[in-house]
């Protein structure tokens, strides 16, 4: 999922550089959703796992 985000990042990016704000800006929103579930995630996976070595 991490990937998808820099994915999408990259794409906003070139976007941007090319004069396509309105592209750019929906990569962007994309991005950040995928970085943010990705984040939470990795925090839930991270607890269970002290959880389950207790």
């Amino acid at each position: 999922m991490l990937h998808y985000s820099v994915v999408f990042l990259v794409i906003a990016l070139i976007a941007a550089l090319f004069g396509f704000g309105g592209i750019a800006a929906g990569a962007v929103e994309i991005a950040k959703i995928l970085f943010f579930i990705f984040a939470i995630m990795a925090i839930v996976s991270f607890v269970v796992g002290l959880v389950r070595k207790s």
